[in-house]
C-alpha cells in the first residue's frame, strides 16, 4: 500500500432521486461525487457537511453511511507530472439529501455541478462514484469494498465477504426499526 489519505463523498440527491455530480477542473474530466479530504481531528460527518458546501455550495442532510471505499492504483505506477504514485484513499461515502430547492451559496468556478437519474451516468465517471451510487441505489449500507483507478473500468473487490449485501442475502434475519 502506498501513502493512505483520508477522504469524504456523498451522493446526495433530489427529490425525484437524481444524484448530483461534479466535473473539476477544466476541459473533459471524469465526473465525481462531491467532497474532498478530511481535516485534522475532524469527523467524516462534518468533512463531508464542510466539503460539499465548499465544492457546491449546497448544504446537505447526513442521511447515513453508504460504506467505506478503499480507493486504490497500480502499484508502483506514477501518473505523468507526479514526483511518486498517487496515494490510496480511504473514503467515508455518505448517502445525503440537499437542504432546500437551490444551493446556499455559489459552488467554485472549478466544479460543474449537474444532477443524474442514477441508472443514467454519465460515461465519464469515476469508478468510486459509479460503485458507490450503485449501491446507494441498492440501498446497501456498510459497504466495504476496494475500488481500483482505472481509466475506463471499475474494478471492486469487497473488503469483507457478503460486506454491503443485505441481512437476507448473507442469510441473517433483517433488522426491523423502531422508527416510521
Amino acid at each position: 500500500m502506498s501513502a493512505l489519505t483520508w477522504a469524504v463523498a456523498a451522493v446526495v440527491s433530489d427529490d425525484s432521486g437524481r444524484v448530483l455530480l461534479c466535473q473539476q477542473g477544466r476541459g473533459p474530466r471524469r465526473y465525481a461525487l462531491p467532497g474532498g479530504r478530511l481535516r485534522p481531528a475532524e469527523s467524516p460527518v462534518r468533512a463531508a457537511l464542510r466539503d460539499i458546501r465548499a465544492e457546491t455550495g449546497w448544504d446537505i442532510e447526513v442521511v447515513d453511511l453508504v460504506g467505506v471505499y478503499h480507493l486504490t492504483g497500480p502499484v508502483g505506477e506514477t501518473p505523468a507530472g507526479r514526483a511518486g504514485p498517487l496515494p490510496d484513499v480511504l473514503v467515508h461515502v455518505f448517502r445525503a439529501r440537499g437542504v432546500g430547492v437551490r444551493p446556499a451559496a455559489d459552488p467554485p468556478p472549478n466544479c460543474r455541478l449537474s444532477w443524474h437519474a442514477p441508472d443514467a451516468l454519465p460515461e465519464a465517471v469515476t469508478p468510486l462514484t459509479r460503485a458507490a451510487v450503485a449501491d446507494a441505489r441498492a440501498s446497501r449500507s456498510g459497504v466495504l469494498l476496494e475500488v481500483r483507478r482505472t481509466p475506463t473500468t471499475v474494478d471492486s473487490v469487497p473488503l469483507l465477504p457478503g460486506a454491503g449485501q443485505p441481512p437476507e442475502q448473507r442469510g441473517e434475519a433483517a433488522e426491523t426499526s423502531l422508527h416510521p
